[in-house]
């Protein structure tokens, strides 16, 4: 019996030890294989940004004389003014590395320059229609935040707010339009948000 039970210690602990070692050649050969990609991107010469999905704010759609006694409202809209001359891209999900490979290592002060445009955008405008809705400025809130999700964004406030929204407005079924685009985020918040939309449908129901 004990010699049984000393075998099976054995055995247990080489396996492990040979699924340890496994483990770590594999870890070992995607740091490498990182490292590898990273020396390439650093080595990529400038491209040009012409095939950019630049994004345009319709900043003449956004109702910039509501609520103009209110600091936030006030707040939001000149952040708008402001990035609606600026470029603006969406590269959620889009490593460096990445971005180098593709663009050139030299471009990548100004790509990210442009994502966090975005991030600012998306951000804005989810505070920006929350508030609007917190006032009764549904449509308004509504439009906002259709042009939100038509960017890609992945703040999952924007699909719970536009959800409701529809609900409210009784049409619960333009909450099924919303999957294909959240099913194609590029980000780890595409499953939450997916949940989001399923919750709101059974709720509907």
């Amino acid at each position: 019996m004990f010699f049984f039970i000393n075998a099976s210690v054995l055995i247990l602990s080489a396996l492990f030890f040979l699924y340890m070692r496994k483990a770590g050649k594999t870890g070992g050969h995607e740091q490498d294989d990182f490292w590898e990609r990273e020396r390439a991107a650093n080595s990529t010469r400038r491209k040009p940004l012409d095939d950019l999905d630049y994004i345009k704010i319709p900043i003449e759609d956004f109702p910039m004389t509501l609520l103009a006694d209110v600091p936030k409202a006030e707040d939001y809209k000149q952040i708008i003014r402001s990035l609606s001359e600026l470029p603006v891209v969406n590269f959620t999900g889009i490593s460096n590395t990445e971005l180098k490979l593709r663009y050139g290592a030299p471009n990548i002060d100004l790509l990210t320059s442009y994502d966090q445009n975005y991030t600012l955008l998306v951000r804005t405008l989810q505070q920006w229609a929350q508030l609007l809705y917190d006032n009764g400025y549904v449509e308004e809130a509504r439009r906002m935040l259709e042009f939100a999700v038509s960017t890609g964004t992945d703040v999952s406030g924007t699909y719970r707010l536009l959800c409701q929204i529809y609900r409210e407005q009784n049409t619960p079924e333009k909450i099924g339009s919303l999957y294909p685009i959240a099913e194609m985020l590029n980000s780890a918040m595409q499953k939450p948000i997916v949940r989001i939309l399923q919750e709101s449908e059974r709720s509907d129901g």
